[in-house]
C-alpha cells in the first residue's frame, strides 16, 4: 500500500536541511576569521616591524 506524500513532513525536512547547512556555513566562516586573526597576530608578534625613531643626531 502506498502512503500518500506528506507534504508538510517533507518541507521541514528541507528546510531543517537547508538551516544546518546556514550553520555548517556561518560556523566555517567563523572558524576560518578566528584562523586569519590568529594568524595576523602571530606574525604581528613574531616579526615586529622596526620602531620609528628619530634619526641619531651627531
Amino acid at each position: 500500500m502506498v502512503f500518500k506524500p506528506n507534504y508538510n513532513q517533507q518541507r521541514a525536512e528541507r528546510n531543517r536541511a537547508k538551516q544546518a547547512k546556514k550553520e555548517e556555513k556561518l560556523r566555517e566562516q567563523q572558524e576560518a576569521r578566528a584562523r586569519r586573526k590568529a594568524q595576523e597576530a602571530a606574525e604581528g608578534t613574531a616579526a615586529p616591524a622596526a620602531p620609528e625613531s628619530e634619526p641619531a643626531k651627531d
